[in-house]
Protein backbone atom coordinates (compact mmCIF):
# COMPACT_ATOMS: atom_id res chain seq x y z
CA UNK A 1 0.00 0.00 0.00
CA UNK A 2 1.56 3.38 -1.19
CA UNK A 3 1.41 5.91 1.77
CA UNK A 4 0.05 9.15 1.32
CA UNK A 5 2.21 11.97 1.74
CA UNK A 6 0.69 14.99 4.78
CA UNK A 7 2.64 17.65 5.70
CA UNK A 8 5.11 17.36 8.36
CA UNK A 9 3.75 19.92 10.81
CA UNK A 10 7.13 21.08 11.50
CA UNK A 11 9.89 21.72 9.13
CA UNK A 12 13.56 23.07 9.62
CA UNK A 13 13.56 26.15 7.13
CA UNK A 14 16.53 27.12 5.59
CA UNK A 15 17.87 30.65 5.23
CA UNK A 16 19.12 31.50 1.73
CA UNK A 17 22.20 33.49 1.24
CA UNK A 18 22.97 34.96 -2.23
CA UNK A 19 24.49 31.68 -3.67
CA UNK A 20 21.45 29.46 -2.81
CA UNK A 21 18.70 32.03 -3.30
CA UNK A 22 17.98 30.50 -6.86
CA UNK A 23 17.80 27.12 -5.53
CA UNK A 24 15.41 27.65 -2.59
CA UNK A 25 13.47 30.06 -4.49
CA UNK A 26 13.00 28.46 -8.32
CA UNK A 27 9.87 26.56 -6.54
CA UNK A 28 7.75 29.07 -6.86
CA UNK A 29 7.93 28.98 -10.69
CA UNK A 30 7.71 25.51 -10.44
CA UNK A 31 11.76 24.78 -11.12
CA UNK A 32 14.43 23.15 -9.88
CA UNK A 33 17.53 25.55 -9.93
CA UNK A 34 20.80 23.95 -9.88
CA UNK A 35 24.21 25.96 -10.73
CA UNK A 36 25.68 25.06 -14.22
CA UNK A 37 28.76 26.27 -15.68
CA UNK A 38 29.01 27.97 -18.45
CA UNK A 39 33.20 26.86 -19.04
CA UNK A 40 32.90 23.17 -18.53
CA UNK A 41 28.67 22.50 -19.30
CA UNK A 42 28.57 20.73 -16.07
CA UNK A 43 25.72 20.88 -13.43
CA UNK A 44 26.84 21.01 -9.60
CA UNK A 45 25.31 21.81 -6.12
CA UNK A 46 25.71 22.76 -3.74
CA UNK A 47 25.94 26.03 -5.30
CA UNK A 48 29.04 28.29 -5.33
CA UNK A 49 30.36 31.03 -7.16
CA UNK A 50 32.94 28.82 -8.69
CA UNK A 51 32.95 25.38 -9.98
CA UNK A 52 34.78 22.48 -8.83
CA UNK A 53 35.20 20.72 -12.28
CA UNK A 54 36.87 23.77 -14.23
CA UNK A 55 37.42 26.61 -11.42
CA UNK A 56 35.38 28.84 -13.82
CA UNK A 57 33.33 31.84 -12.66
CA UNK A 58 30.77 31.95 -14.88
CA UNK A 59 28.19 30.05 -13.15
CA UNK A 60 24.35 30.34 -13.12
CA UNK A 61 21.10 28.51 -12.21
CA UNK A 62 19.58 27.20 -14.50
CA UNK A 63 16.35 25.07 -14.71
CA UNK A 64 16.42 21.07 -14.40
CA UNK A 65 13.84 18.94 -15.76
CA UNK A 66 13.41 17.42 -12.04
CA UNK A 67 13.77 13.87 -12.64
CA UNK A 68 15.91 11.63 -10.85
CA UNK A 69 17.06 8.23 -9.22
CA UNK A 70 17.19 7.04 -6.02
CA UNK A 71 20.82 7.00 -5.54
CA UNK A 72 20.19 5.18 -1.49
CA UNK A 73 18.55 5.75 0.91
CA UNK A 74 17.07 5.09 4.68
CA UNK A 75 14.17 5.05 6.46
CA UNK A 76 13.92 7.15 9.82
CA UNK A 77 12.18 5.78 12.41
CA UNK A 78 12.76 7.95 15.22
CA UNK A 79 10.70 10.98 16.41
CA UNK A 80 14.06 13.29 16.49
CA UNK A 81 11.77 16.19 14.94
CA UNK A 82 8.77 17.28 16.84
CA UNK A 83 5.65 16.61 14.32
CA UNK A 84 7.58 15.07 11.46
CA UNK A 85 6.08 11.75 12.14
CA UNK A 86 8.39 8.27 11.46
CA UNK A 87 8.41 6.35 9.86
CA UNK A 88 9.62 9.04 6.94
CA UNK A 89 12.21 8.17 4.14
CA UNK A 90 15.20 10.20 4.10
CA UNK A 91 17.02 9.97 0.15
CA UNK A 92 19.90 11.11 -1.97
CA UNK A 93 18.60 11.19 -5.67
CA UNK A 94 21.02 11.38 -8.97
CA UNK A 95 19.78 14.22 -11.24
CA UNK A 96 18.94 12.56 -14.77
CA UNK A 97 21.06 15.51 -16.22
CA UNK A 98 24.15 15.20 -13.93
CA UNK A 99 24.43 11.57 -12.31
CA UNK A 100 27.01 13.26 -10.38
CA UNK A 101 24.70 16.08 -9.00
CA UNK A 102 23.04 14.50 -5.46
CA UNK A 103 20.26 15.53 -3.55
CA UNK A 104 19.49 14.92 0.05
CA UNK A 105 15.89 14.31 0.09
CA UNK A 106 12.12 13.62 1.72
CA UNK A 107 10.66 10.78 -0.75
CA UNK A 108 6.83 11.26 -0.12
CA UNK A 109 3.73 9.84 -1.09
CA UNK A 110 5.78 6.04 -1.22
CA UNK A 111 5.74 3.40 1.57
CA UNK A 112 8.75 3.48 3.04
CA UNK A 113 8.75 -0.31 2.32
CA UNK A 114 8.10 0.27 -1.65
CA UNK A 115 11.67 2.16 -1.74
CA UNK A 116 14.54 0.92 -3.73
CA UNK A 117 17.71 1.58 -5.61
CA UNK A 118 17.04 3.21 -8.82
CA UNK A 119 13.50 4.27 -8.39
CA UNK A 120 12.44 7.12 -10.49
CA UNK A 121 11.31 9.48 -8.82
CA UNK A 122 10.43 13.51 -9.98
CA UNK A 123 10.55 16.49 -7.59
CA UNK A 124 7.74 18.88 -6.76
CA UNK A 125 7.59 21.89 -4.19
CA UNK A 126 6.39 22.54 -0.66
CA UNK A 127 6.38 26.26 0.52
CA UNK A 128 7.87 27.11 3.73
CA UNK A 129 8.17 30.47 4.59
CA UNK A 130 10.19 32.13 1.55
CA UNK A 131 11.44 29.16 0.59
CA UNK A 132 10.49 26.36 -1.59
CA UNK A 133 11.49 23.01 -0.15
CA UNK A 134 12.01 20.12 -3.49
CA UNK A 135 10.69 16.96 -2.40
CA UNK A 136 10.95 14.08 -4.38
CA UNK A 137 8.12 11.20 -5.46
CA UNK A 138 7.85 8.04 -7.18
CA UNK A 139 7.15 9.38 -11.21
CA UNK A 140 3.72 8.43 -11.69
CA UNK A 141 2.82 5.29 -13.07
CA UNK A 142 6.41 4.19 -12.32
CA UNK A 143 6.17 3.01 -8.74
Amino acid sequence: MTATYERPAVRLVPTPGPETEAFWTGGERGELLISFCRGCGHYFHPPGPVCWRCRSLDVAPKAVSGRAVVATYTVNRQPWVPGFAPPYVIAMVELVEEPDVRLQTNLVDIAPDEVSIGLEVEVFFEQWDRVWVPLFRPVRGVA
